[in-house]
Protein backbone atom coordinates (compact mmCIF):
# COMPACT_ATOMS: atom_id res chain seq x y z
CA UNK A 1 0.00 0.00 0.00
CA UNK A 2 1.28 3.21 -0.93
CA UNK A 3 0.24 5.57 2.07
CA UNK A 4 0.69 9.48 1.81
CA UNK A 5 0.59 11.39 5.00
CA UNK A 6 0.61 15.28 5.11
CA UNK A 7 2.81 16.70 6.93
CA UNK A 8 1.56 18.08 10.43
CA UNK A 9 0.68 21.99 10.88
CA UNK A 10 3.00 24.86 10.70
CA UNK A 11 2.28 28.44 12.05
CA UNK A 12 1.80 29.00 8.22
CA UNK A 13 -0.72 26.48 7.73
CA UNK A 14 -2.94 27.87 10.58
CA UNK A 15 -2.77 31.30 9.35
CA UNK A 16 -4.08 30.49 6.10
CA UNK A 17 -0.51 31.40 4.00
CA UNK A 18 0.13 29.95 0.62
CA UNK A 19 2.76 27.15 1.81
CA UNK A 20 5.16 26.02 -1.01
CA UNK A 21 9.27 26.01 -0.27
CA UNK A 22 9.12 28.21 2.40
CA UNK A 23 10.78 25.98 5.32
CA UNK A 24 8.66 26.66 8.42
CA UNK A 25 8.81 23.83 11.41
CA UNK A 26 5.91 21.96 12.85
CA UNK A 27 3.89 23.63 15.59
CA UNK A 28 3.39 21.71 18.78
CA UNK A 29 -0.28 20.53 17.54
CA UNK A 30 1.99 19.60 14.27
CA UNK A 31 4.20 17.29 16.08
CA UNK A 32 1.24 15.96 18.11
CA UNK A 33 -0.24 15.03 14.73
CA UNK A 34 3.29 13.34 13.64
CA UNK A 35 3.32 11.49 16.36
CA UNK A 36 -0.46 10.30 16.77
CA UNK A 37 -0.30 9.38 12.95
CA UNK A 38 3.18 7.29 13.38
CA UNK A 39 1.29 5.45 16.26
CA UNK A 40 -1.74 4.61 14.47
CA UNK A 41 -0.51 3.51 10.85
CA UNK A 42 0.76 0.42 10.10
CA UNK A 43 4.76 0.49 10.36
CA UNK A 44 5.61 0.42 6.87
CA UNK A 45 8.61 -0.96 5.07
CA UNK A 46 10.10 2.41 3.78
CA UNK A 47 9.07 6.15 4.98
CA UNK A 48 10.08 8.79 2.44
CA UNK A 49 9.75 12.50 2.45
CA UNK A 50 10.07 15.71 0.65
CA UNK A 51 13.53 17.79 2.20
CA UNK A 52 11.44 20.33 3.75
CA UNK A 53 11.77 20.59 7.36
CA UNK A 54 7.98 19.78 8.37
CA UNK A 55 8.13 16.83 6.56
CA UNK A 56 11.07 15.36 7.74
CA UNK A 57 9.66 15.86 11.04
CA UNK A 58 6.63 14.43 10.27
CA UNK A 59 8.59 11.48 9.17
CA UNK A 60 11.18 11.11 11.92
CA UNK A 61 7.89 10.21 14.30
CA UNK A 62 8.09 6.83 12.54
CA UNK A 63 11.02 5.96 13.85
CA UNK A 64 12.67 4.42 10.85
CA UNK A 65 15.21 6.26 8.34
CA UNK A 66 13.45 8.41 6.10
CA UNK A 67 14.80 8.36 2.29
CA UNK A 68 14.11 11.73 0.95
CA UNK A 69 13.03 12.19 -2.65
CA UNK A 70 12.61 15.79 -4.00
CA UNK A 71 9.72 14.46 -6.53
CA UNK A 72 7.61 15.21 -3.12
CA UNK A 73 8.56 18.59 -2.00
CA UNK A 74 5.98 21.17 -2.35
CA UNK A 75 5.02 23.31 -5.54
CA UNK A 76 7.13 26.15 -5.56
CA UNK A 77 4.68 29.13 -5.33
CA UNK A 78 7.42 32.05 -6.55
CA UNK A 79 6.41 35.01 -5.70
CA UNK A 80 3.17 34.00 -3.67
CA UNK A 81 5.00 32.24 -0.98
CA UNK A 82 4.53 33.15 2.43
CA UNK A 83 1.19 35.33 0.84
CA UNK A 84 -2.11 35.28 2.58
CA UNK A 85 -4.40 33.11 0.22
CA UNK A 86 -7.09 35.44 0.17
CA UNK A 87 -4.20 38.00 -1.06
CA UNK A 88 -4.16 36.34 -4.65
CA UNK A 89 -6.64 38.06 -7.16
CA UNK A 90 -9.51 36.73 -8.55
CA UNK A 91 -8.52 37.45 -11.82
CA UNK A 92 -4.86 34.99 -11.06
CA UNK A 93 -6.96 32.34 -9.18
CA UNK A 94 -9.16 32.11 -12.51
CA UNK A 95 -6.06 31.82 -14.70
CA UNK A 96 -4.07 29.51 -12.07
CA UNK A 97 -7.40 27.48 -12.02
CA UNK A 98 -8.36 27.57 -15.91
CA UNK A 99 -4.64 26.16 -17.67
CA UNK A 100 -2.46 23.84 -15.59
CA UNK A 101 0.58 24.91 -17.14
CA UNK A 102 0.49 28.25 -15.93
CA UNK A 103 3.59 29.13 -13.47
CA UNK A 104 3.05 31.93 -11.09
CA UNK A 105 5.45 34.54 -11.29
CA UNK A 106 8.98 32.74 -9.96
CA UNK A 107 6.99 29.60 -9.65
CA UNK A 108 6.08 25.84 -10.91
CA UNK A 109 3.09 24.73 -12.83
CA UNK A 110 0.79 22.13 -11.78
CA UNK A 111 1.80 20.18 -14.59
CA UNK A 112 5.06 19.84 -13.43
CA UNK A 113 4.04 19.01 -9.77
CA UNK A 114 2.26 16.50 -11.76
CA UNK A 115 4.98 15.26 -13.46
CA UNK A 116 7.62 14.40 -10.82
CA UNK A 117 5.28 12.89 -8.40
CA UNK A 118 3.77 10.52 -10.88
CA UNK A 119 7.48 9.29 -12.00
CA UNK A 120 7.98 8.84 -8.03
CA UNK A 121 4.65 6.90 -8.22
CA UNK A 122 5.61 4.73 -10.78
CA UNK A 123 8.67 4.21 -9.24
CA UNK A 124 6.84 2.79 -5.88
CA UNK A 125 4.37 0.62 -7.79
CA UNK A 126 6.41 -2.57 -7.50
CA UNK A 127 6.95 -2.20 -3.45
CA UNK A 128 4.10 -0.70 -2.86
CA UNK A 129 2.08 -3.75 -4.04
CA UNK A 130 3.88 -5.73 -1.50
CA UNK A 131 4.51 -4.07 1.39
CA UNK A 132 3.15 -0.42 3.19
CA UNK A 133 4.84 2.63 1.75
CA UNK A 134 4.69 6.00 3.48
CA UNK A 135 5.41 8.90 1.89
CA UNK A 136 5.48 12.37 3.83
CA UNK A 137 4.90 15.37 1.41
CA UNK A 138 2.54 18.21 0.96
CA UNK A 139 -0.61 19.32 -0.42
CA UNK A 140 0.26 19.75 -4.23
CA UNK A 141 2.27 16.13 -4.39
CA UNK A 142 -0.39 14.39 -2.36
CA UNK A 143 -3.43 15.90 -5.16
CA UNK A 144 -0.80 14.86 -7.86
CA UNK A 145 -0.33 11.16 -6.68
CA UNK A 146 -4.40 10.96 -6.52
CA UNK A 147 -4.54 12.27 -9.77
CA UNK A 148 -2.19 9.52 -11.00
CA UNK A 149 -4.15 6.95 -8.84
CA UNK A 150 -7.21 7.67 -10.69
CA UNK A 151 -6.04 8.34 -13.96
CA UNK A 152 -7.15 11.99 -14.56
CA UNK A 153 -6.04 15.07 -15.61
CA UNK A 154 -3.73 17.50 -12.98
CA UNK A 155 -7.12 19.68 -12.97
CA UNK A 156 -9.14 18.01 -10.72
CA UNK A 157 -6.37 18.83 -8.00
CA UNK A 158 -8.50 22.34 -7.80
CA UNK A 159 -11.68 20.18 -6.72
CA UNK A 160 -9.37 18.41 -3.40
CA UNK A 161 -8.42 19.80 -0.21
CA UNK A 162 -5.81 17.97 2.34
CA UNK A 163 -5.94 18.50 5.61
CA UNK A 164 -2.98 18.87 7.88
CA UNK A 165 -1.84 15.66 9.11
CA UNK A 166 -3.99 13.83 6.36
CA UNK A 167 -3.80 10.25 4.67
CA UNK A 168 -4.15 8.59 1.61
CA UNK A 169 -4.13 5.03 0.53
CA UNK A 170 -3.28 3.90 -2.64
CA UNK A 171 -3.33 0.60 -3.61
CA UNK A 172 -0.90 -0.29 -6.40
CA UNK A 173 -0.88 -4.14 -6.55
CA UNK A 174 -2.42 -5.72 -10.16
CA UNK A 175 -4.41 -4.54 -12.47
CA UNK A 176 -3.57 -0.88 -11.18
CA UNK A 177 -3.72 1.95 -8.67
CA UNK A 178 -6.77 2.14 -6.82
CA UNK A 179 -7.26 4.49 -4.05
CA UNK A 180 -8.40 3.04 -0.95
CA UNK A 181 -8.89 6.38 1.27
CA UNK A 182 -8.45 9.78 0.94
CA UNK A 183 -7.69 12.63 3.73
CA UNK A 184 -8.44 10.49 6.44
CA UNK A 185 -7.41 12.53 10.12
CA UNK A 186 -6.68 10.85 13.29
CA UNK A 187 -8.05 13.08 16.50
CA UNK A 188 -4.77 14.71 17.75
CA UNK A 189 -5.48 16.48 21.78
Amino acid sequence: MLILVRHGQTAANAAGLLLGRADPPLTELGQRQAEVLAAALPSPSRVIASPLTRAQATAAAFGKTVEVDHRWVEMDYGDLDGQPVASVGDELWRQWRADVTFVPAGGESLAAVGARVRSACVELVEVAGKQDVVVVSHVSPIKAAIAWALGVDDQVTWRMFVQDAAVARIATAPPGPQLMSFNEVCPCA
